[in-house]
C-alpha cells in the first residue's frame, strides 16, 4: 500500500473530527496536532503565490475540506494584472460560510496566498519560499476550527474568508492586500444597495500565528480603533483566563494588515491577531520545521472559546 500522503491525512483528519463531533455530547475541542497536520498538508503543494497551479490545488483542498465539514463554500474570482508582465492573474477568495440562517455573523479570516519570493532572504531571495507560517497557519488554524463550527450554538453566524493576493507584491509600488480590499469594497457596495441579506458584527484576522516562539502582541490598528477595541479586549480577556500566555496584554506593531480594508472600507470592525516577531519572515527559513503545534492550539483555543461566549 502507498503511504498517505500529507494532504489525505489532512482530509481524514478532519473527516474523523466531524465523525466524532457529530456522535459524542461534548462539544469538539480545537487541536493543535490536527492544526499542524494541515499545516503540512498546505506546504507539501509547494509556493502558492496568486494565480500559480500550487495555488488552484490549495484552493480545491480547503473548498473540499470545509465542504466535508458542513460549511458551504462560494469562491470570490476576480483579475489583476501582473506588473512584471501585463498579464492577467486569477484572484479568488474563499467564503465559507457556517449558519447562513443567522443574520448576526461573525467573520474570521486569513490569507492563503504565500509570496512570489522570500525577498528577504539574505542569501537567496528568489529561492523557495513556502510561506509555512506567513500564508498556511492562517489556513491551517480555520480548517481545524471548522470540526466546531457546526455545534456552534448561540445567535451568531460565521464566516470564514480566506483571502487571495494578500501580497502577490513584487515590488515597492505593488499594492497589498488586494484580496480582503476587493472583499470590502464588494461588501460595502452591497450595504449601499441594499443587497446584504447579512452584515457582520465583527471580525478577527489571523496571520502568523505558528511560530514555535509565539507572542502576539496586541497590534495598534486594532487598539487605536475606539470600534475594535471592544474585540481586542474581549479576545485577551479570554486568553488571560485561559492561561494562555503567548497573548501579550499590551500594543506593539502597528501592521496594514487584512484588517485595515474590512474596517476602513466594509465598516467591518476587525482586529489582527498576528506574531509580526518572526525572524524567519520573507525567507526560506519559513518552513513547517519553525512551526509549532503548540503555538496553533493556543490561538485556536482562544479563538473558539471567544466564539462560544458571542451573545
Amino acid at each position: 500500500m502507498p503511504p498517505t500522503s500529507p494532504v489525505a491525512a489532512s482530509l481524514a483528519a478532519t473527516a474523523l473530527a466531524v465523525a466524532v463531533s457529530a456522535c459524542g455530547a461534548e462539544p469538539p475541542a480545537f487541536s493543535g496536532d490536527r492544526a499542524m497536520s494541515h499545516l503540512e498538508a498546505i506546504c507539501a503543494l509547494g509556493p502558492r503565490p496568486s494565480g500559480s497551479p500550487a495555488m488552484a490545488r490549495q484552493r480545491a483542498l480547503l473548498a473540499a475540506h470545509f465542504r466535508a465539514a458542513g460549511a458551504t463554500v462560494v469562491g470570490q474570482a476576480f483579475e489583476i494584472r501582473d506588473r512584471r508582465t501585463g498579464e492577467q492573474v486569477h484572484v479568488e477568495n474563499l467564503v465559507v460560510t457556517w449558519h447562513p440562517d443567522r443574520p448576526d455573523r461573525v467573520l474570521l479570516g486569513a490569507h492563503y496566498d504565500t509570496r512570489p519570493f522570500p525577498d528577504r532572504d539574505p542569501t537567496q531571495p528568489r529561492g523557495v519560499f513556502v510561506g509555512a507560517n506567513d500564508g498556511a497557519s492562517g489556513a491551517a488554524l480555520l480548517m481545524e476550527l471548522a470540526a466546531a463550527m457546526p455545534s456552534l450554538g448561540g445567535p451568531l453566524g460565521v464566516d470564514f474568508v480566506l483571502f487571495d493576493a494578500e501580497e502577490y507584491v513584487f515590488g515597492p509600488r505593488d499594492p497589498y492586500c488586494v484580496g480582503s480590499t476587493f472583499f470590502a469594497k464588494q461588501h460595502a457596495a452591497d450595504r449601499r444597495s441594499g443587497r446584504l441579506a447579512h452584515d457582520y458584527r465583527c471580525g478577527v484576522i489571523v496571520d502568523m500565528v505558528a511560530d514555535r516562539e509565539l507572542a502576539i502582541w496586541q497590534e495598534l490598528n486594532s487598539v487605536d480603533w475606539p470600534d475594535t477595541r471592544p474585540v481586542v479586549d474581549g479576545i485577551w480577556g479570554v486568553a488571560r483566563r485561559l492561561g494562555v500566555r503567548q497573548f501579550v496584554p499590551r500594543p506593539r506593531h502597528r501592521v496594514e494588515d487584512d484588517h485595515v480594508p474590512l474596517r476602513m472600507i466594509a465598516g467591518i470592525p476587525t482586529c489582527d491577531i498576528i506574531d509580526f516577531d518572526y525572524p524567519a519572515w520573507h525567507t526560506t527559513d519559513d518552513t513547517p520545521e519553525r512551526c509549532a503545534a503548540e503555538s496553533l492550539d493556543a490561538v485556536g483555543r482562544v479563538l473558539l472559546a471567544w466564539l462560544r461566549e458571542q451573545r
